[in-house]
């Protein structure tokens, strides 16, 4: 267990690490609390992109007016019109081992833009198709299936791939979210020569270090599936300041005895990609790549922030089966960056959001670092309203941060407290009218 010294120590690291990419660093001291290092943080966070924007102040859309190539830190742009032809240079945001060879890198505006380019790429590329989808699935994922790739049949699986028995019909599109529960994680892994003809890998809740990524490309690989990982750049691997709104998309290269018809099939995908992400203006911003990526202190900073957000988790959802055995949802994400709990009635979105709101304003009150977000990975914990597709309702989701042990465990507890008083109060049920209070 970390210290509260040790963790403001690392704090110290984080701060320092931030605050060296400015032309003129800051004068830092050590912090000596939590708030102070979230405070100071955001600061420096918000004097890079100043700076950026000071240095490119002749940077356009059209790029007529920067004399040489564009930077950020060690990443390097180059772009005709409105970025359409964006080229970035720079570092991988993944600990790739030296077996796993990345064939190209696509950049976009955000992890949804990636991710929507890839399947409009994809249905350029074949007539039709069934997207069998993990339990846990990102529901905007699944959203966009449904109501903008119609030619698209979405399959929700309860467990793995090994539920839906190959044919020679459509071609076969696993989605491996990795929201996905820890049970249906493992169970996909354990699946003996899944009929698949693409794998497209949601690592958004995994560090870019982690094993299970190497885990699933090793798997897909085995199988000679191509596989693409796509990544929302905002949620783990900026420190937890949320530096811009930055996605990306991998195409990891097959290996050289797969069949030629996959990798050709892999290589026509990235150029429909390409021009999917140009024709929807889905091309990302240089301004939003973080300057201190790539670096061996970013990396065990990085490594050392989720190794504590995964030992806080564990320990919430220990103590959440245990004094909230009735409520708990769900508590073991493949991930482990948040939990679930549901109310014991039928809510609408609406009436969830507004607990959670509650919930984030009393603990807040008490002076205890839960905060309403919709986003994890951050140096307080936050909690949102989520819809489980799987359950058909919407729960609370609390997403547990990078804080020293004790203090979160206090959280944890309150929120335990809170729930256990308030879950049935003032909040509406599904489908009847929320009432104003006389």
């Amino acid at each position: 267990m970390e210290t509260f010294e040790a963790y403001l120590d690392r704090k110290y690291e984080e701060l320092t690490l931030l605050s060296g990419f400015l032309d003129a660093p800051l004068p830092l001291r050590r912090p000596t609390s939590v708030p102070e290092v979230i405070e100071h943080k955001f600061h420096i966070a918000a004097a890079l992109k100043a700076q950026h924007a000071l240095h490119d102040w002749a940077l356009t859309e059209t790029a007529w007016a920067h004399p040489g190539r564009l930077r950020a830190g060690p990443f390097q742009f180059s772009y005709d019109y409105q970025r359409a032809d964006l080229e970035v240079r720079g570092p991988s945001f993944y600990q790739f081992d030296h077996s796993t060879a990345a064939n190209q890198t696509i950049y976009t505006s955000s992890g949804m833009a990636a991710i929507s380019a890839l399947l409009l790429a994809f249905a350029r590329l074949v007539p039709e198709a069934d997207i069998l989808a993990l339990p846990g699935s990102y529901g905007e994922t699944l959203e966009l299936i449904e109501n903008h790739a119609r030619q698209f049949r979405l399959v929700l699986l309860k467990s793995s791939p090994d539920e839906v028995a190959s044919d020679a019909g459509p071609s076969r599109i696993l989605l491996f979210d990795s929201c996905t529960p820890a049970a249906a994680f493992e169970a996909t892994l354990r699946c003996e020569t899944p009929q698949l003809d693409l794998v497209i890998f949601d690592t958004t809740c995994f560090s870019t270090g982690s094993g299970r990524i190497r885990r699933v490309v090793s798997w897909a690989r085995r199988w000679e599936v191509p596989i693409v990982l796509v990544r929302s750049h905002t949620k783990l691997d900026s420190l937890g300041v949320e530096y811009g709104r930055l996605g990306s998309a991998v195409l990891v290269a097959c290996e050289k005895h797969v069949a030629p018809a996959k990798q050709e099939r892999l290589e026509g995908l990235a150029s429909e990609m390409r021009n999917a992400v140009r024709l929807f203006g889905g091309a990302a911003v240089p301004a939003h790549f973080p300057p201190y990526v790539g670096t061996k202190t970013y990396r065990a900073l990085t490594d050392r922030r989720v190794a504590a957000i995964l030992r806080n988790s564990r320990r919430t959802a220990r103590c959440f089966a245990s004094a909230l055995a009735g409520s708990a949802a769900e508590l073991h994400f493949a991930h482990g960056l948040y939990v679930t709990l549901a109310p014991k009635r039928m809510l609408d979105e609406k009436p969830t959001k507004q607990m959670a709101a509650e919930l984030c304003d009393d603990l807040r009150r008490d002076g205890l670092l839960l905060r309403h977000a919709g986003s994890f990975g951050f140096d307080f914990g936050a909690a949102e309203w989520f819809r489980d597709i799987a359950r058909n309702r919407h729960l609370v989701r609390i997403a547990v941060p990078d804080l020293p042990t004790p203090l979160w465990d206090q959280v944890a507890r309150a929120v335990v407290q809170w729930w256990s008083a308030h879950e049935e109060e003032n909040f509406q049920p599904a489908g009847l009218p929320t009432i104003a209070p006389a």
